[in-house]
């Protein structure tokens, strides 16, 4: 299985220093859409990984969030895809979880989920804690400029070795260019 795992606001969609609370508010990023159907049709299982601690800040609840991630899938539909998985952790930065990004333990439940190793898994996001999150499972880090990435750069932190792009669009380009597996129809 070749598997892709994205951070959601910022990689996919607009992210808000106030968080993203309603669909209304959950926009794509000019670009986004069009390549998570380029990783599909290239054959890749392709989740997200979110951190989501508006739940727990009582800024939404659980129906809001799947309404949001029911846009997300509505959006993705007259493209011909769906993701695959989609999978939050909805605590607060205190509480101590362990699937709070930069913890490992929300790539772990897709490790789990999907059956597959994560080693050199390509995972896209746009701050440290996801670079570090992936790095926790030898997964592959990759950043991109868009929402939270430049201010990522401009931190310069925990960045050595790691690829960066302008935006989704551009990080999926480099992808496909480097995987002799791209355009292959694999069944699903």
């Amino acid at each position: 299985m070749r598997l892709v795992i994205l951070d959601r606001d910022g990689v996919i969609n607009e992210d808000s220093d106030d968080f993203i609370k309603s669909p209304e508010e959950f926009l794509p990023l000019p670009g986004s859409l069009d390549a998570i159907a380029r990783l599909k049709r290239a054959g890749y299982t392709v989740a997200v990984a979110t951190n989501q601690s508006g739940l727990a800040r009582g800024l939404f609840d659980e129906q809001t969030l799947e309404a949001m991630h029911r846009k997300l899938q509505d959006l993705l539909a007259p493209h011909g895809v769906r993701l695959d998985g989609i999978f939050y952790c909805p605590h607060g930065p205190d509480q101590g979880c362990d699937c709070r990004k930069p913890r490992p333990g929300l790539l772990k439940q897709i490790c789990a989920h999907f059956d597959t190793p994560l080693s050199g898994v390509p995972v896209i996001g746009d701050s440290l804690r996801d670079l570090q999150a992936a790095r926790a499972v030898d997964a592959r880090p990759i950043l991109v400029r868009s929402g939270k990435g430049r201010r990522t750069l401009a931190r310069g932190e925990g960045l050595l070795g790691v690829p960066v792009f302008d935006d989704l669009a551009t990080a999926v380009d480099a992808l496909l260019q480097d995987d002799p597996h791209a355009g292959v129809n694999t069944p699903e």
